[in-house]
């Protein structure tokens, strides 16, 4: 499947309750450079648009001075998502340009990216630009310790905010961001306070940079970071028993890279993934990959959100001279290892698997 990268950009705003969500949304609302931007909520109480400059209103649809415009999620987040572009192309609503979806009292965002990623009108219109999580200053490293939902959204996190920074101490704000890091080491982390924030730190997380349109493999992968956390779980694991606990859900998660210097066949590469969800679908958190694959020339790109994957997409070009086949994985009770046998047994290879 070719994909050119004109479909409109999706960023899913995600975040433990009372960790501040709704405040970063009021605050990015008010802000003109989201004058481009629809965002879709539960309820618009929660934001607080009684303080806004309201220019217009339907039902369903309130638009800002800002700008933005908000749409309310009536019963089905399919059908509220089918509307809004259908009035968007009918010109009944402003033509934005991004799409915001803020999960209030959904724990797991998996499901709304799921439901980007499954349904066949909505693929075809969207795409997912990034999962920004926020997460709780005071209360966090708590939150990381008693919920797994708060691990979980900082794994699958593009961009981690923290917030109420200043309601607390440097120190605890140090002690989040590093456990943060060795969560998902490749979201940028931004601590901010009363839900302030630059909207251009939050979006433009996916595969295609907003300023040229093209593919930035690079930014989108991160790699680099899946080898410093590599280092460090295996520093941890291996050197620093006493400061480990074994209790903390964190302890659970991995980050790493497989990288091939080979080219691999892309029947093999989809029987290996389909085995990998077979058996470890549940501990999947967050798959991307650029593949260099011996049907094409051209770089083949993939990802995945537990056991739901994206049409996968053909660049027209390789974006430098790596062309090597990498695979970044986020997992939970799932180490290195047997993903890595089980990848050298599907490509049938002795090659180094780095």
């Amino acid at each position: 499947m070719h994909d050119t990268g004109e479909r409109l950009p999706v960023s899913v705003l995600t975040g433990f309750l009372g960790s501040g969500k709704t405040t970063v949304l009021a605050h990015l609302l008010r802000d003109p450079g989201m004058a481009d931007t629809a965002v879709v909520i539960n309820e618009f109480g929660e934001v607080g648009l009684d303080h806004m400059l309201v220019e217009s209103s339907s039902d369903d649809i309130t638009v800002l001075s800002s700008g933005c415009l908000c749409c309310t999620i009536r019963g089905d987040l399919i059908d509220t998502l089918r509307n809004l572009f259908r009035r968007r192309v009918k010109g009944e609503v402003p033509s934005f340009k991004r799409l915001v979806i803020e999960t209030t009292g959904l724990a797991d965002p998996a499901p709304i990216l799921h439901t980007l990623m499954t349904d066949p009108l909505l693929a075809a219109r969207y795409r997912l630009d990034g999962v920004i999580t926020t997460i709780d200053g005071i209360h966090g490293l708590d939150q990381l310790d008693r919920q797994f939902e708060v691990v979980k959204q900082a794994a699958v996190a593009d961009r981690l905010l923290v917030t109420k920074t200043d309601m607390t101490t440097p120190e605890q704000i140090t002690a989040l961001t590093d456990r943060l890091a060795a969560i998902n080491p490749a979201a940028p982390t931004h601590a901010i306070v009363q839900g302030a924030v630059d909207p251009a730190l939050l979006f433009g997380a996916g595969l295609y940079n907003p300023a040229t349109k093209n593919p930035d493999v690079a930014r989108w992968l991160h790699e680099e970071a899946y080898a410093d956390a590599q280092t460090h779980d295996h520093e941890a694991h291996g050197h620093d028993h006493h400061h480990h606990d074994v209790n903390r859900h964190d302890d659970h998660i991995r980050a790493f890279c497989l990288t091939m210097d080979e080219p691999v066949s892309w029947d093999s590469f989809t029987y290996w993934i389909e085995a990998l969800i077979s058996t470890h679908g549940e501990s999947l958190l967050r798959v991307k990959g650029i593949l260099n694959v011996t049907e094409t020339d051209k770089p083949v790109v993939v990802h995945g959100v537990q056991h739901i994957f994206h049409p996968p997409a053909t660049l027209d070009e390789w974006p430098d001279d790596d062309h090597r086949s990498r695979i970044v994985l986020i997992t939970r009770d799932l180490n290195r290892e047997p993903v890595e046998k089980m990848f050298r047994a599907f490509m049938n290879t002795d090659a180094p698997v780095t």
